[in-house]
């Protein structure tokens, strides 16, 4: 699968423009995911810079991405094709509901692994319904 990745609040706590500390086992589950044959795109707000900065942080920390902010490595930015990323899951802290544990959420790709789509885990509408109207 494509999984992109968000930087800020997802790899590392949220601490934009520097790099807050990384989060509980987020290396090493992105790490667990590449050695499974999934491919990694870096998908993040960061340019310039910052951008540099947070690959370098990523490097040093053994996680090397197939793609920064694009569909593929060769893929070069231009005003008329879309930032938005073509990912089978995304991986972000704006989440509705917000970012699951790590561990979480290798189990939950895991899972799905072996459907032709990722289908996220069923939630009882009810019970989400109530919560999001108290």
């Amino acid at each position: 699968m494509i999984i992109a990745v968000d930087f800020d609040g997802t790899i590392v706590e949220h601490e934009y423009p520097e790099i807050g500390k990384t989060r509980l086992f987020a290396f090493e589950t992105l790490k667990m995911l590449q050695d499974k044959g999934h491919q990694l795109i870096l998908w993040t707000y960061r340019s310039g810079k910052e951008l540099e900065e947070a690959i370098e942080f990523c490097r040093k920390n053994g996680l090397e991405f197939y793609a920064v902010n694009s569909n593929y490595p060769e893929e070069e930015f231009d005003e008329t094709i879309s930032r938005k990323i073509n990912a089978d899951i995304y991986i972000d802290d704006r989440n509705l509901g917000g970012i699951p544990e790590w561990g979480e959420i290798y189990h939950m790709i895991e899972k799905n692994n072996n459907q032709e789509k990722f289908i996220p885990p069923k939630t009882n509408k009810k019970s989400f319904l109530k919560r999001l109207f108290r």
